[in-house]
């Protein structure tokens, strides 16, 4: 079955960079139309980027535009998100997902 795995959370400052890494399992990685999503304190799920099995097919919500980004590394059903210039409203747990099936999240908190 369908295994997301997210790691690379933690504790920045503003301004400061994360990388997320997600690793699959259970499906065609190279094949697949992969997802980051988030969820604030307090707040629902929101997405946050594609990819898509082309790899330079990408798409982003607009807060995050031009500070994040999204790759994949198929050789190693691996899926980034580099995230850059990270303000307080980034704090969020974030997700990776394929049609929906989610991981457990990692925690990131932007924090002075």
């Amino acid at each position: 079955q369908v295994q997301l795995v997210e790691s690379g959370g933690g504790l920045v400052q503003p301004g400061g960079s994360l990388r997320l890494s997600c690793a699959a399992s259970g499906f065609r990685f190279s094949d697949a139309t992969m997802d980051w999503f988030r969820q604030a304190p307090g707040k629902g799920l929101e997405w946050v980027a594609q990819i898509n099995r082309i790899p330079t097919a990408t798409a982003y919500q607009d807060s995050v535009k031009g500070r994040f980004i999204v790759s994949r590394d198929n050789a190693k059903n691996t899926l980034y998100l580099q995230m850059n210039s990270l303000t307080f409203e980034d704090t969020a747990v974030y997700y990776c997902s394929k049609s929906g099936t989610r991981g457990q999240g990692t925690l990131v908190t932007v924090s002075a």
